[in-house]
């Protein structure tokens, strides 16, 4: 008798993956006969000495092609700012432009977008340098912008702290992903016919399927697995019992859209209705109670899973009677992975930035150099309201103590570290650890409350003001050495020394090196108290605020 062969159960589960942007093709500019009589710009980016190596090109066309003047200019504020001033003159005293050098999951596509900015608003011919880590990175930005013809040239990573011999050879030498001399490259971008690019004004419509094949448990686990769909950790699969069990956890219509997400700018962004935000918080194994909180941090559209180089997380702060109706932990362990809710919150958080901004992939939509493992669950947690002697985070930023809320902060790149607060140089101690946290990044206080108390009975801040003022006038550095901080110069002195009114930081320039200036504004600092009182630790975390949202809204 033959026993009879058991099939293994199909499964019809949710895709992930959230809606791509529609693109919009643009025209190229028209190309040039020649160079020769022709004034060329050379747009430095003013990233991490993108200047330097400008140099090195116009130093070879002064050589090789002396009937060529080329136009040495910086970007007026920093590379992520538009600068149509500039643009303008190109325009009407040049007649091409090379920019540069993209050497950041944010410089990068930032100098390919404004590339196609003169390419199809000002009709300027333009090629853009940029270090060949991010081959991927902008051709993703070119075609995401509506022309992926653009004219790209690579040399080799890094251009920061290199010699002129050695700037000197990337020019002179072979582009590393393309393997034909730099300079040609340069050329053919400026003088020959481009390709025909899109073949359509919307290549990507509202494409992503709303399911997934059905399939067997493993195969279904084995495909999430290698469309890069989870952290790689084990997941829930996202079956349709399974989702609609988390819609029911908020009153919105499940094709709602709640927002859309990008991984960097310039790189398109991606929508995303209630529905998918569920797949993803089923799938990081969130219960429905959960989900207004998920949803409302959807709706910030702000990534956890952001593509910057530097590495940075996400913090999300939880405040209101919402902490104690789902039972997230507050006390001991708090910022660990010791309660379900901290936990899995925070791991839906991130798995659907990564799926619904349309990836996270390391050399493609992830850049960050070292990684950072605070975004496997984002710092998710509860803030100790009932223990701390100040005001909560959400009333400070505005809310109602009876209001439920989330904040997001982005940044948690540098963490110092200490225990209580002496009696005699705490003072020295504290500034010593605002010291240890990056210039660019302003201080979150994470206080147990035994350390909150000693503030007051120490300092006498009986309110957060209080302390974040003194914070203000203590966290001090010398100019010279505070404008001299590659972040500093990068991101504050490229809008301060234009006078960017949205600068604090403006009426420092020009001041002697000596001279003492505050890093954070008063306005950045922010505390938070959580902890359980078994001792007094606590850290000081760079992190910026990013957004305070209702979660009420999301019910």
């Amino acid at each position: 008798m033959l026993t009879p062969v058991k099939t293994e159960q199909t499964l019809t589960v949710h895709n992930p993956v959230g809606y791509p942007p529609k693109i919009s093709r643009k025209n190229a500019a028209a190309r040039l006969e020649s160079l020769d009589g022709k004034t060329i710009y050379l747009v430095d980016s003013r990233f991490d000495d993108s200047i330097e190596l400008l140099k090195q090109v116009q130093a070879w066309f002064a050589r090789k092609m002396p009937g060529v003047t080329t136009e040495l200019r910086s970007m007026a504020s920093y590379y992520g700012k538009d600068d149509p001033e500039l643009w303008n003159e190109i325009k009407t005293k040049g007649h091409a432009a090379i920019l540069g050098v993209g050497h950041c999951s944010t410089c990068a596509p930032a100098v390919s977008t404004h590339a196609i900015t003169l390419e199809s608003q000002y009709g300027v011919p333009t090629v853009a340098i940029h270090t060949d880590k991010f081959v991927k990175v902008v051709q993703s930005v070119t075609r995401m912008g509506g022309l992926p013809q653009a004219p790209l040239v690579f040399v080799p990573q890094p251009v920061m702290g290199k010699t002129e011999a050695e700037l000197r050879a990337y020019v002179e030498g072979l582009d590393p992903f393309t393997g034909q001399p730099v300079m040609q490259e340069i050329i053919d971008g400026l003088t020959k016919g481009l390709g025909a690019g899109l073949s359509s004004d919307e290549p990507y419509a509202r494409s992503t399927p709303r399911l997934v094949e059905p399939d067997t448990e493993a195969s279904l686990r084995a495909l999430f697995e290698k469309n890069l769909w989870t952290d790689h950790l084990p997941i829930v699969l996202p079956t349709e019992e399974r989702v609609a069990a988390m819609l029911a956890g908020t009153s919105r219509k499940p094709d709602e859209v709640v927002g859309r997400m990008q991984p960097t700018p310039n790189r398109g962004l991606w929508e995303y209705t209630v529905e998918k935000v569920a797949v993803n918080a089923v799938m990081a194994g969130a219960s429905p109670e959960y989900f207004p909180i998920i949803l409302a941090l959807a709706a910030t559209g702000i990534s956890a899973r952001g593509s910057t180089s530097s590495s940075a997380s996400v913090m999300s702060v939880v405040n209101g009677p919402i902490r104690q109706e789902i039972g997230m932990n507050c006390g001991i362990g708090a910022m660990g992975p010791y309660n379900h809710a901290n936990a899995t919150i925070g791991r839906a958080y991130g798995l659907l930035s990564q799926n619904l901004q349309g990836g996270s992939v390391p050399n493609e939509t992830f850049m960050g150099s070292l990684g950072n493992n605070y975004t496997y669950n984002g710092i998710t947690f509860a803030e100790n309201e009932e223990r701390s002697p100040w005001e909560p985070l959400h009333v400070q930023k505005g809310f109602d103590k009876d209001a439920s809320t989330v904040t997001v902060f982005h940044g948690c790149r540098s963490t110092t570290f200490n225990l209580g607060l002496r009696q005699k140089y705490w003072r020295e101690h504290v500034k010593d650890m605002l010291m240890g946290t990056d210039a660019i990044t302003p201080p979150v206080l994470l206080l147990d409350p035994i350390t909150a108390r000693q503030f007051i009975d120490r300092g006498g801040f009986d309110t957060k003001a209080k302390l974040i003022r003194w914070l203000h006038e203590t966290a001090e550095m010398p100019a010279g050495r505070y404008w001299d901080l590659q972040l500093v110069q990068n991101y504050i002195y490229t809008r301060a020394v234009v006078g960017d009114t949205h600068s604090p930081k403006a009426k420092y320039v020009g001041l002697p090196d000596d001279q003492l200036i505050r890093i954070f504004e008063e306005s950045d600092i922010n505390v938070v108290v959580v902890g359980g009182e078994s001792n007094g630790y606590w850290q000081m975390m760079g992190a910026r605020h990013m957004a305070t949202v209702s979660v009420d809204a999301w019910r």
